[in-house]
């Protein structure tokens, strides 16, 4: 039984699409929540949500995004970002979610507001996330 659990925690390292989810969500908590003038509650808020800035709570993260998500997934594959790329390319693989970020500001939330506007006014984008 230790033996599959070692072999189950060593298949897990090679998961290269957990890899990439969790770069854009630690991209995501640099670019908005890692200023100096972002508003502490604002940051709390964030941090809190964790996956749920773009997944819903309670719902299987690999197959449901919010709104946020879904729009962030327009512009961000998991699978565009292999542990190796982001290894070997961390700067460009940064820029590039960045960007990705950047243009999924545009778009807007069913709540009439744009992401980015949102962000902004230290509001997480997405309305439909379960928090």
């Amino acid at each position: 039984m230790r033996r599959l659990a070692v072999l189950f925690a060593s298949l897990m390292l090679f998961a290269t699409p957990a890899m990439a989810i969790s770069e854009f969500g630690k991209q995501w908590k640099n670019h908005y929540l890692g200023g100096e003038d972002v508003d502490e509650d604002f940051k709390a808020a964030g941090r809190k949500a964790g996956c749920y800035v773009c997944h819903v709570k309670g719902e299987d993260k690999k197959k449901v995004r919010n709104e946020y998500g879904n729009v962030i997934n327009k512009y961000l594959k998991a699978e565009d970002f292999p542990k190796e790329y982001i290894k070997d390319n961390p700067e460009e693989a940064k820029k590039k979610i960045i960007e990705g970020f950047k243009k999924s500001e545009e778009h807007m939330s069913k709540d009439g507001k744009k992401f980015g506007d949102k962000i902004k006014n230290n509001e997480l984008p997405a309305t439909d996330a379960g928090l």
